[in-house]
């Protein structure tokens, strides 16, 4: 009975903390949510940048390349780097930033405008589902203080301070 005192020390170290691991399923296939739903907007916003390039009356086009190439950074480091807050909070708030672009743009019209332009609705709707699954992942995530410690002592799993992110 009072031999084996590994299996108690782990089930309550594990218990105490509320934060799952990086790999857990539903990490993962938020991760790939995100980062797919980066790329299609990336992907959509050059599509139509790119023929305009050419046109230096308009801003959009060169605003919408460097908006794609921080957004595809964002969605690579989602799949490569650790469970960082700021870094779901930037994708998150990229896609936001591009969607609420396109109201603020069209105005008033921006609904009626929607219907008619194919790659604008691939774009929305790539922002939609991108910025739900990286406030999820953000939600998600231990804070940063967590993610350094587990990076400097793998063994590091009970801390849960939140007042530092």
């Amino acid at each position: 009975m009072g031999d084996d005192h590994s299996a108690v020390g782990n089930g309550s170290q594990a218990n105490d903390n509320p934060f799952a691991p990086r790999d857990a399923l539903g990490k993962r296939v938020l991760r790939i949510t995100a980062a797919q739903a980066a790329v299609v907007s990336a992907a959509a916003h050059l599509l139509w940048a790119w023929p305009r390039l050419s046109a230096p009356a308009d801003a959009r086009p060169y605003v919408f390349v460097l908006a794609a190439v921080v957004t595809v950074l964002v969605a690579a480091a989602t799949l490569r780097a650790g469970e960082y807050r700021r870094l779901y909070a930037l994708g998150a708030g990229t896609l936001l930033g591009l969607l609420a672009g396109y109201g603020v743009w069209h105005g008033s019209t921006a609904l009626t405008a929607l219907p008619t332009e194919p790659l604008a609705i691939v774009a929305a709707a790539a922002e939609i589902v991108g910025a739900a699954a990286f406030v999820a992942l953000y939600r998600l995530a231990p804070p940063t203080a967590v993610v350094v410690a587990r990076e400097r002592d793998p063994e590091v799993e009970g801390e849960t301070s939140t007042d530092i992110d």
